[in-house]
């Protein structure tokens, strides 16, 4: 078994997605992240601070393949070779370090193999054309092409609406390892969502920051979409605040922290996420907090929505209402998080669905003693029934609850 400093230096090293038409692209960054560094002995702490992971290199250099429709993947921080029949042809490597050892992704399952055979359908026609989802063929950044022999399969890592997720490896050098999701296009169908899932992928793809779990590729075969994501080391969250009932005061503030820096970043790009809860939230390899779920987030520039959606115990007195919403109703979400880290229930929980409604529209908010002043304060600010009225983004992360408890690693980057 490989130690955690192996793992950090192989996942540090992937950046799948590329630029067209040129050799040698410098690598841009968010403003989120710095350079990377090809020293082993700075490898964990970039992960550290950039969880998505940097290409040791500031050159991306792209192979060379067949013309083709399918696009190409930079070799920096490539994640597997094709399965096809073009010869692709990978050019030295651009680190001297020695190889990595095998880091064990546990035992396969055969649940792949399984579902083929007893679970979903081909899908024909229209609906087909729309579920053909490929990273290789996008405009911007496609990927180069994929399929699932490029993978070793391991153990699994969990079961979604549409599928099954599973740790993997890539069989090129070197192996790297990400969460494979998969999702059967005609149970898509059948829930009516394709748009949904289209608009997941869609703005995931595009998304470049520490504290949300990176997409780097995608796709298909007649039955199933694949969706090749971050792997997140330490798992859910959700099952970390089952097990402990409720978490500190450090431990919940600098996940605030971490949610509310991810969220602005978010904004900036337009989008809101509209489903905020400890179900959507992954922990990764080094324990901090992942974003993962996009399913209904939208991109809104105009910023202004009247769908219903996300989690009940979650959701706005304007969405509650039917009224127009936007940015804010994230900003509702957490702090109904803070409250259920730093409590162990939602703040309007109650028996019934319109009983909950009913004291989230009086904002019926009782905060137990045991929660300290500074973080009551914080969910007050967040928890107002006007939208206009809940503390932003930026000074949440100047509260003093969350500056308290912020370590220096935890502070935004400059670029």
């Amino acid at each position: 078994m490989a130690t955690v400093g192996s793992v950090t230096r192989q996942i540090a090293a992937l950046e799948i997605s590329s630029k067209q038409n040129t050799t040698a692209t410098k690598t841009t960054r968010s403003t989120h992240q710095k350079q990377g560094s090809q020293t082993s002995n700075t490898v964990s702490k970039l992960l550290t601070k950039f969880a998505a992971p940097n290409p040791p290199s500031s050159k991306t250099i792209r192979p060379q393949t067949s013309n083709s429709s399918l696009s190409r993947l930079p070799t920096t921080g490539q994640a597997g070779a094709s399965s096809s029949n073009k010869a692709f042809k990978a050019p030295a490597p651009l680190s001297r370090e020695p190889t990595q050892p095998s880091i064990d992704i546990g035992r396969y399952d055969g649940g792949l193999e399984y579902d083929e055979e007893n679970r979903g359908k081909k899908v024909y026609g229209q609906a087909a054309e729309e579920l053909a989802l490929d990273s290789s063929v996008i405009e911007h950044q496609p990927t180069r092409e994929w399929h699932l022999t490029d993978f070793d399969i391991g153990r699994p890592l969990g079961k979604g609406k549409f599928g099954r997720v599973y740790m993997v490896r890539t069989k090129c050098e070197p192996k790297y390892i990400v969460a494979l999701k998969t999702l059967y296009k005609s149970e898509i169908i059948e829930s009516r969502v394709e748009k949904q899932i289209r608009r997941e992928i869609e703005i995931q793809q595009n998304l470049r920051h520490p504290h949300i779990l990176r997409l780097y590729g995608y796709f298909h075969d007649e039955k199933r979409i694949f969706l090749m994501l971050e792997f997140a080391g330490k798992g859910e969250l959700y099952k970390q605040l089952s097990k402990h009932g409720c978490f500190t005061e450090k431990r919940s503030s600098r996940y605030i922290d971490q949610m509310a820096d991810a969220l602005d970043y978010l904004h900036s790009k337009h989008v809101i996420h509209r489903d905020i809860k400890p179900e959507n939230l992954l922990l990764g390899i080094n324990g901090d907090l992942k974003i993962g779920d996009f399913g209904w987030s939208v991109h809104a520039p105009g910023n202004r929505r009247t769908t219903m959606c996300g989690t009940l115990d979650y959701l706005p007195p304007e969405m509650i209402e039917g009224k127009e919403h936007s940015k804010e109703v994230d900003l509702w979400a957490l702090g109904v998080l803070t409250y259920e880290f730093l409590v162990g229930c939602a703040p309007f929980e109650e028996r019934t669905h319109n009983e909950t409604y009913k004291r989230i529209m009086r904002v019926d908010l009782r905060i137990p003693s045991r929660v300290s002043p500074d973080a009551a304060d914080l969910i007050v600010k967040l928890l107002q029934h006007e939208p206009y009225k809940r503390i932003p983004l930026p000074e949440v992360r100047k509260h003093p609850w969350i500056m308290k408890y912020r370590s220096r690693s935890s502070n935004p980057q400059p670029q």
